[in-house]
């Protein structure tokens, strides 16, 4: 998953012109997360957000890098650093940024990493939370693909857990692909990521209809 993201990103990043000390940390940070050093990479976003204190994306990306890795990550000491510099870094790029639906699914994810890691003990707690970041990121931006995807990818996993009916979740990845498609920012190193796990999540939910 990591990889996908990153790819997609630093295509973006060489489309952007000029070379800025802010553009080029950002390019080498992408560069160590796509490499798969990704304390590296977390150290150098958080390096850049202590220089650009108005700009949220930098600590986005450390709560990105963070959340991410751990998702794939099955020791408690580690998810718990993992996660708690992803959560401090989501707290100060809110800061910068509230009622931001990127971010909203940012916290999301960071909560829906600690029901992965252990569901019994935060799946009840967190589930809940997780529903209204992304009912709140669909009142702001409704036509976020990321917003309308990760929403649609966590109502997923509760209706396969519960063995309910996951068509409607799968029409919203569809749309979600569609999305993706027609989205553009004209900020540099906005969030790109998400189309390829739609495209892969859609592709099982049309094979579980066979």
């Amino acid at each position: 998953m990591i990889r996908a993201i990153t790819i997609i990103i630093l295509f973006v990043c060489h489309t952007v012109c000029g070379q800025s000390q802010y553009e080029t940390g950002m390019q080498k940070a992408f560069g160590l997360w796509s490499e798969g050093k990704n304390a590296e990479a977390s150290a150098l976003f958080e390096r850049i957000a202590a220089a650009e204190k108005d700009n949220w994306l930098p600590n986005y990306y450390v709560a990105l890098v963070n959340t991410t890795t751990a998702f794939q990550t099955k020791d408690k000491e580690q998810v718990n650093a993992l996660l708690t510099k992803a959560q401090e870094a989501y707290d100060k790029a809110d800061l910068i940024s509230p009622d931001n639906a990127e971010l909203l699914v940012m916290q999301a994810m960071i909560h829906t990493a600690w029901i992965a890691f252990d569901p019994m003990t935060n799946g009840m707690k967190l589930s809940p939370v997780v529903k209204q970041l992304y009912t709140k990121a669909k009142t702001l931006a409704p036509e976020n693909p990321r917003v309308v995807f990760c929403s649609a990818e966590f109502d997923m996993g509760g209706a396969a857990f519960f063995g309910q009916d996951t068509t409607p979740m799968c029409a919203e990845v569809e749309r979600s692909i569609e999305l993706f498609n027609n989205f553009k920012s004209e900020l540099a190193f906005y969030p790109q990521w998400g189309l390829d796990r739609a495209q892969a999540t859609l592709a099982k939910c049309n094979s579980e209809k066979k």
